[in-house]
């Protein structure tokens, strides 16, 4: 069977560019490092490559999220240490002014207790990034507001946030509370409250009235040693979710390169041998093409 130069000529020219067009995908390969360009290159792999691609978006949001939980939870934790702190002191002033001392030093002592709730009350008002952290989710206002006497000390206050907690999702059906709960943020209400009383005791000399306040103020501390507690095991589920996010990323990462990224020493064989058949063709190509209808009568 004889064929027609026209098809001949149909057939080497398509062959001349499947080669040129394999020829400039593999060099485009080499010369980027990739060998998936549009979905089409490689369907399967690049409808896994944008699965990972999609998973990679929500564990970086997530891990924004974990960042965010952390720095509010060491921002609590600092403040309830603070004031972990300040409970420690009253209770040694309770001590103190339970004994049999003078006046003068139950004045000094009383003067120091109205230190303390100065500085409770600024450590419970503690903000950052503009939020209110003991408020539970009413963020925006003070949750610790103070009702001062005609000489300007504190003698009541009262709390203004809410009950509900702040809630950050870390994962997949994983949140997290970074600050502290409802029993925490009352409890510090609680103890401001035991500080006036202790403060005025002090101040008018009651020892059993001061007698009387010391167990508040062990209940008090109890409340802050427990809150502290929960926020170290607050940090480290925070720390563990983000070293499992850290992995979890470079796994994709790995994965999403496996399936795009070419392979330099095979691809550019591919391309030294498609180079070749491509010279080859065009030789080839240039003898068949010279053909004459005379040459196939011969």
């Amino acid at each position: 069977m004889r064929l027609s130069s026209a098809t001949t000529s149909d057939a080497v020219l398509a062959q001349l560019q499947r080669l040129s067009s394999r020829q400039a995908e593999l060099q485009n390969q080499v010369a980027t490092g990739q060998r998936i360009f549009q979905p089409g290159d490689d369907s399967a792999a690049a409808g896994r490559v944008i699965g990972d691609q999609l998973e990679l978006r929500s564990l970086a949001q997530y891990s924004s999220n974990a960042t965010s939980a952390l720095e509010y939870s060491k921002t609590s934790y600092a403040g309830l240490d603070q004031i972990k702190k300040l409970s420690d002191r009253a209770g040694e002033l309770a001590v103190l002014g339970n004994g049999s001392i003078n006046d003068q030093a139950m004045h000094a002592y009383a003067a120091e207790v109205d230190q303390l709730l100065e500085q409770t009350v600024a450590l419970g008002n503690t903000r950052f990034r503009n939020d209110y952290l003991f408020a539970g989710t009413a963020t925006d206002q003070a949750p610790y507001v103070p009702t001062r006497d005609s000489n300007g000390r504190i003698s009541s206050v009262a709390y203004a946030g809410n009950q509900s907690r702040l809630s950050v999702p870390i994962g997949d059906g994983a949140s997290i509370h970074p600050t502290p709960d409802s029993s925490t943020n009352l409890g510090i209400a609680d103890f401001m409250t035991r500080l006036v009383a202790l403060r005025d005791a002090l101040q008018s000399g009651n020892t059993a009235a001061v007698q009387a306040v010391r167990p508040n103020l062990e209940n008090s501390e109890d409340v802050l040693v427990t809150s502290l507690s929960g926020h170290g095991a607050i940090q480290m589920r925070i720390e563990v979710a983000q070293s499992q996010q850290r992995a979890r990323i470079d796994e994709l990462g790995r994965q999403i390169s496996a399936e795009v990224d070419a392979d330099l020493p095979a691809t550019i064989v591919q391309l030294n041998q498609t180079t070749q058949a491509y010279e080859a063709a065009l030789s080839s190509s240039a003898t068949i093409l010279k053909m004459s209808l005379l040459d196939y009568i011969r």
